[in-house]
């Protein structure tokens, strides 16, 4: 069939009519009305054979005259990629042979640099070309339609921009267009501004994206014109790409603030992953005295997008708690802190009587803490050293007592203990003992600074964290140092092979020894976006570890190395403790003196602050191996198709098939599509209400200077050189000297921090990894930079400031 009417079209024949058509026949099968056409099929494009003689017919049948001539690719119009504007369209089309030169036009646009480009950033191999011809409406106003808000994600808004004449104009941002914003609820339509549209018209487009948006399932971007009679016609109907997923349906308004980015995660989670850590999560909250609800133990951390999202409302809507939630999102940087900030001031969320907590689970849960917390922080500050210790036995106690099921143990025993078992050494005394020491650090890092107030810069007190040892992520990434210098005399080989074949070649024991066996040992359980148990371990995949091997092998300049930054962070922190304890005691001798103790006792203990993520880390490793082997045994019986489908499940769904035998392939499937979309995802809402408005977009914007990026000081110091923007850590190249930009970083990110001069990231807090680790190695680092992997590209040259919390970008080069 290469040739079909439209009104014979229908959203199950997409492979052979594309996207646009699919549209336009459910729209014409849901009584909107459509300008009557017809489609070219696929088959006709795909063996280049063109039935001009039918085409023609069928041009005649329609009238002859003017016509549009639009492709639909098969990859076109979908609800995870748009494809606007990517292939061409043809409007005011006469004559047979316009209509056939048009058709191979359309045609010839699948293959273009933009179209191909866009292909392959959406993680479309390849496409075929079907091509709509519909006769031309003459329209006196016509252009666009949002049932949503693309620019805020709200979707209670329905935005209509309108023209006089053909909408392309607006399309191709040639004029200004008049510009309306309509309510989904109310019942009428506002008293608007003098415009190209009265009440009707827009009662009208109103009425008819709501029905389309129902009819398709989803928010949707519609193409409209008005004729001189006043006739509405819908051109093209297709879900809006760009917008966020909604959360869920509450009723009522929430806010929730995104908790990943604290971490240094910003991609999706799983659904295993997010399971998971609300199982731990409970164990840990039921062996402390808090109760909840036992089929959701952490109701306020709500997956949004695979993300992890804090619901924050009820501490909005308390009266004394929104008076300090100011200054404690600090930590979110200012754009997050000015959001919500901004959202004190909406009526949904006044203060309500009421705690946002169960009191009996406060009062019992320090009851059961306080004590052994504060007794381990006061025997830290006393012997930091002891302490210290104290703390790595407590992980390696954590370590030997995590201990999965027999190789003889049943599927349905190996997911028990996955739900029961996994995370049970966390609970024990040793997990507590290490609390008070990193407690003890924490506080420690801190303190100074208002000691110091008015005697010591932002600058000079983030040179005192410079250098911190005893961290185990610094720890970890300067022993990975080591194994590249190990691999020097082997560099050949580690840099002229793909890091996957290196990868290979270690598991099959054809590569050198370079002692990767002994950093697997130890941090083979560590992998980037790692409280995810979705994500494969170091020990599953060391390709990530072979490519920064590789980074480290190009270092050839003495004083780039990464143990010499970091021995020179050290010298220069134990210097600056000097000339701040000597200066502060002159100006203010007793507070000079408890700050000067303070700081010391801080280089003993504050580079544990990463230690208590670190132990929970053995506890997902094992429960990844024991839910992979269930995986196995589930593809054995039919019910999944490979054995990492389970991390698409959730705990429940994965007993429900174990013991029920339920298959749930075409749910994994779902979930499967709809994470490799968010991967693809560059920009995530740091705060969004539950209708989906992007809250940062309703913020008013901050004062612009040209060409300075403006953000939030993670890491003092200033630092000029080439930008290279990385999105994902797996397999990245940089070279030395080059300024990272990032959308975040976490324990997976950091080994390439040790070749380069400085940090960019667009999320972030001052105590996350990234800026830490970052203090930690002596180089600069701005965070909270909006769209900076978007507004910086790779090759720019860029100067980082670290303390100002700014950007320049030098160049285009």
């Amino acid at each position: 069939m290469k040739l079909i009417r439209l009104s014979e079209i229908d959203a199950s024949m997409i492979d052979l009519v594309g996207g646009k058509a699919a549209g336009l026949g459910e729209m014409i099968n849901a009584g909107e009305r459509v300008p009557d056409g017809f489609c070219l099929t696929v088959e006709a494009y795909s063996s280049r054979d063109l039935p001009e003689k039918v085409v023609i017919g069928a041009y005649e049948r329609l009238g002859s005259g003017p016509v549009a001539v639009r492709s639909s690719a098969t990859a076109e119009d979908l609800p995870d990629a748009s494809f606007a504007g990517q292939q061409d369209t043809y409007l005011g089309i006469n004559g047979s042979a316009s209509l056939v030169d048009a058709i191979h036009k359309c045609w010839d646009s699948l293959h273009s640099d933009r179209a191909v480009a866009y292909r392959a950033s959406a993680g479309i191999d390849d496409a075929a070309m079907a091509v709509v011809i519909q006769r031309m409406i003459d329209p006196v106003a016509a252009g666009v339609l949002f049932t949503a808000n693309p620019i805020t994600g709200c979707r209670t808004e329905m935005i209509i921009d309108a023209a006089p004449g053909l909408g392309t104009a607006i399309v191709d941002g040639t004029v200004v267009p008049d510009h309306y914003v309509l309510d989904h609820h109310a019942r009428t339509v506002p008293r608007l501004p003098e415009g190209c549209l009265g009440t009707r018209e827009l009662e009208q487009l109103r009425d008819a994206g709501l029905r389309l948006q129902q009819h398709f399932g989803s928010p949707q971007d519609i193409e409209w014109a008005i004729d001189s009679d006043g006739v509405l016609w819908l051109l093209q109907s297709r879900p809006i790409t760009t917008l966020f997923p909604s959360p869920p349906d509450t009723g009522e308004a929430r806010l929730y603030l995104e908790f990943g980015h604290i971490q240094g995660m910003l991609r999706p989670c799983t659904p295993m992953g997010v399971s998971l850590l609300k199982a731990g999560s409970a164990l840990w909250f039921h062996a402390h005295g808090v109760h909840g609800d036992p089929r959701d133990p952490l109701p306020r951390l709500v997956p949004i997008g695979g993300r992890l999202y804090f619901d924050l409302t009820d501490f909005v809507r308390h009266k004394a708690m929104r008076k300090r939630l100011s200054t404690s999102l600090q930590v979110y940087g200012p754009r997050v802190q000015g959001a919500v900030e901004h959202m004190m001031t909406d009526p949904r969320f006044a203060p309500r009587r009421g705690l946002p907590f169960r009191l009996g689970n406060i009062l019992r849960a320090t009851a059961l803490l306080a004590p052994s917390m504060i007794a381990g922080i006061a025997s830290s500050l006393a012997r930091p050293d002891a302490a210290r210790i104290r703390s790595y036995r407590a992980v390696e106690e954590i370590r030997r007592l995590t201990v999965p099921p027999s190789n003889s143990a049943t599927t349905a025993e190996r997911l028990r203990w996955v739900i029961e078992d996994s995370h049970r050494a966390i609970m024990s005394h040793g997990m507590l003992g290490l609390m008070g020491p990193l407690m003890a650090g924490i506080l420690l890092g801190a303190a100074p600074s208002g000691l110091l107030k008015g005697i010591a810069s932002n600058e000079e007190l983030d040179i005192v964290l410079g250098g911190m040892p005893h961290n185990v992520t610094t720890e970890m990434d300067l022993l990975l140092w080591n194994l590249a210098v190990n691999a020097r005399k082997h560099r050949e080989i580690f840099l002229s092979i793909p890091p996957d074949e290196l990868a290979a070649r270690y598991r099959t024991g054809r590569l050198p020894d370079i002692g990767m066996a002994g950093f697997i040992d130890r941090y083979g359980m560590r992998a980037a976006a790692e409280i995810d148990v979705g994500m494969p371990r170091w020990d599953e995949d060391p390709a990530p570890l072979f490519a920064t091997i590789a980074n480290y092998l190009r270092v050839d300049d003495p004083e780039l190395a990464p143990d010499r930054r970091f021995r020179q962070a050290a010298h220069k922190a134990e210097a600056m403790i000097e000339t701040l304890s000597h200066r502060a005691r002159r100006r203010r001798p007793v507070r000079g003196r408890i700050a000067t103790f303070l700081m010391r006792r801080s280089r003993k203990l504050t580079g544990l602050r990463e230690i208590g993520k670190f132990a929970w880390l053995p506890a997902i490793q094992a429960s990844r191996r024991q839910l992979l082997l269930i995986g196995d045994d589930l593809v054995s019986r039919g019910l999944l198709e490979s054995r990492d489908d389970i991390m698409f499940l959730t705990l429940d769904e994965a007993r429900a098939a174990v013991h029920d035998a339920t298959d749930h392939r075409r749910l994994i499937a779902s979930r499967r599509a709809d994470h490799r979309r968010e991967l693809r995802r560059h920009t995530v809402p740091g705060a969004l209400l539950s209708d989906g408005t992007d809250v940062e977009a309703l913020a008013p914007p901050g004062p612009v200077e040209d060409g300075v990026l403006t953000g939030m000081a993670g890491a003092a110091g200033q630092a000029t050189g080439k930008a290279r923007v990385i999105r994902d850590p797996a397999g990245a190249y940089i070279e030395p000297g080059e300024i990272l930009v990032a959308p975040t970083t976490d324990p997976g990110w950091t080994p390439l921090f040790l070749t380069t001069a400085g940090l960019v990231t667009e999320t972030g807090s001052p105590v996350a990894h990234g800026p830490t680790v970052a203090r930690e190695y002596g180089i600069p680092a701005v965070i909270c930079v909006r769209n900076a992997t978007h507004e910086i590209t790779t090759g720019q040259l860029i100067t980082i400031d670290g303390t100002a919390g700014t950007v320049r970008i030098m160049d285009d080069d």
